[in-house]
């Protein structure tokens, strides 16, 4: 019998028994080892403010639409896409999977998982990566996606907005990129890890004039290009008015409701500044021949595995998976939190 996480209404965390099927021929059985929260996406789902529970999206059209029934309803069952895990069972035509590797990928936060070879073989931990470290394959290729829609030059400044964990994914692959780099963000506890990270600069617009502060390190110009992955739309405004003329300003971050704080009559029409998104399902268009989804989570686990990025500090509290409760209400209420893990039995 397996269990599951599942969010039976906004901030209410339920568990759920589930029956373990037999497997099929080519199918492989995982154990949960250890399971990432993201304090983005999926904490809207926890909150309740994902569009998708107050909007039906309409996938042919690609818009939402305001009708009676909604894509999502509570529960919501095995939220959570930061998983590693161990195999433990392998069906009778598998063939390059043994049991006691590890898996990583997203499958939601329950304790045992269902895959098939094929799926398995795509995703097996580089052999000397901690499996703790397989929880970024998903975040990670957010950040990474993120810096691939920046086109980032050596020698550029590029200003990053948001130092939440995806925000320091994105600081250390900037810098690893070349670029100059200034972190933005409320919390100075989180400024900390930026400067860890290897932020060159850090800002607290509680007590910077963040935009302008830009605009003199770099002689006037502006940051050459800006990362907003926050979700604050007064952040973007911000991200935009600290951008060089026709500078680009990548939104990454999942913003809610209504565009508070935007002002595009202001800055983005003066300067010519480009607005690009960024999001996990697709990359960049001129990309597209040489990335995809899979490269981005394997190029994040590479780079830990040869140090370049360390992602692992960013882990800074661990639950027993029984104990998940206490670790939603935490990350939803505090910001001494950066990377949260759920550790199964």
């Amino acid at each position: 019998m397996g269990v599951m996480l599942n969010f039976v209404g906004p901030r209410e965390v339920g568990f759920e028994e589930y029956d373990e099927r037999k497997l099929n021929q080519n199918e492989i059985r995982l154990k949960t080892l250890y399971s990432g929260i993201s304090a983005g996406t999926e904490l809207t789902a926890y909150r309740g403010s994902n569009p998708y529970l107050s909007k039906k999206w309409n996938a042919d059209l690609r818009i939402f639409e305001n009708t009676e029934t909604t894509t999502y309803s509570y529960p919501l069952k095995a939220w959570g896409y930061e998983e590693v895990g161990q195999v433990i069972e392998v069906g009778e035509e598998v063939k390059d999977i043994k049991i006691g590797d590890i898996i990583f990928g997203t499958w939601g936060h329950k304790s045992t998982h269902i895959i098939e070879e094929s799926f398995a073989k795509d995703r097996k931990l580089i052999e000397g990566l901690e499996p703790i470290c397989g929880i970024y394959s998903h975040i990670g290729a957010i950040a990474l996606n993120s810096i691939l829609d920046a086109n980032i030059h050596v020698g550029e400044t590029v200003a990053i907005f948001g130092q939440g964990v995806p925000g320091q994914i994105v600081t250390q692959l900037a810098k690893l990129s070349g670029a100059k780099v200034v972190a933005v963000d409320l919390d100075d506890e989180r400024l900390k890890f930026s400067k860890e990270s290897g932020a060159d600069v850090v800002l607290n617009p509680k007590n910077d004039d963040v935009p302008r502060m830009i605009k003199e390190i770099t002689k006037g110009r502006g940051a050459d290009v800006s990362i907003e992955i926050s979700g604050s739309t007064k952040a973007l405004h911000e991200a935009i008015r600290a951008t060089a003329y026709s500078g680009r300003v990548v939104a990454a971050g999942f913003f809610q409701g209504e565009g508070v704080g935007l002002y595009l009559g202001e800055e983005f029409h003066h300067n010519r500044i480009n607005v690009v998104c960024s999001q996990i399902s697709g990359v960049s268009p001129e990309l597209t021949y040489r990335w995809n989804r899979l490269r981005l989570n394997h190029t994040i686990m590479e780079l830990q595995h040869e140090n370049k990025i360390n992602l692992k500090k960013l882990i800074t509290h661990e639950f027993n998976f029984s104990d998940a409760k206490k670790a939603f209400e935490m990350l939803d209420t505090r910001t001494d939190c950066m990377q949260m893990v759920l550790k199964f039995d």
